[in-house]
């Protein structure tokens, strides 16, 4: 998971800092309110300041869950938002969220202002491609139950705060075989 460094350089710069306090925009929004859907074009990036939020895509119907965010980390489907092209998923709460949205116009001034910024920001994109790449091998080579197990004891606040439906998406799996797993885990 993300942590909040790269927003935290945002607000170290004093004309970023300014900048942004003048234009950002801090919304609450309810459980399962779409931040961007699958196939818009991206116009903003997210900061979670309180709650959660997912990624997610449809596949033949069904609901995949890849990616959660919880305070203080940026979400945005950076393809969409950096060259305008479609989504490929959707940002959607999964708590009451209060989330603070940057425009692209304001994220771009930002990173031509503060040097320290763009070298966060591409620490940012590399960090997201390694997550997905962790979560792609995970796929291939551990069981659901392996990968449940590192879920609970890398990133117990999802197994604390996310519904379990979702947690079964995330994992891969159904959520009657995620309530199997959780019993023989009990046992």
């Amino acid at each position: 998971m993300m942590t909040n460094n790269l927003f935290d350089t945002l607000f170290s710069n004093a004309e970023c800092k300014a900048h942004l306090q003048e234009r950002c925009i801090e919304t609450e929004v309810a459980v399962k309110t779409v931040l961007l859907r699958e196939g818009d074009i991206a116009k903003s990036i997210y900061v979670v300041k309180k709650g959660c939020l997912r990624e997610w895509f449809n596949k033949d119907g069904k609901d995949i869950t890849f990616q959660f965010f919880f305070e203080g980390q940026p979400v945005a489907s950076i393809d969409s938002f950096m060259n305008q092209k479609p989504s490929l998923f959707t940002i959607e709460s999964v708590e009451p969220s209060t989330v603070i949205e940057i425009k692209k116009a304001d994220f771009e001034f930002v990173l031509s202002a503060s040097p320290e910024f763009e070298a966060g920001f591409h620490d940012f994109i590399f960090q997201r491609f390694s997550n997905y790449g962790q979560l792609f091998m995970s796929r291939i080579k551990d069981t659901p139950r392996e990968r449940y197990e590192d879920l609970v004891i890398h990133h117990p606040e999802i197994i604390q705060r996310v519904p379990q439906h979702y947690i079964a998406s995330f994992l891969g799996i159904t959520p009657i075989s995620l309530s199997r797993i959780r019993n023989r885990k009990k046992s």
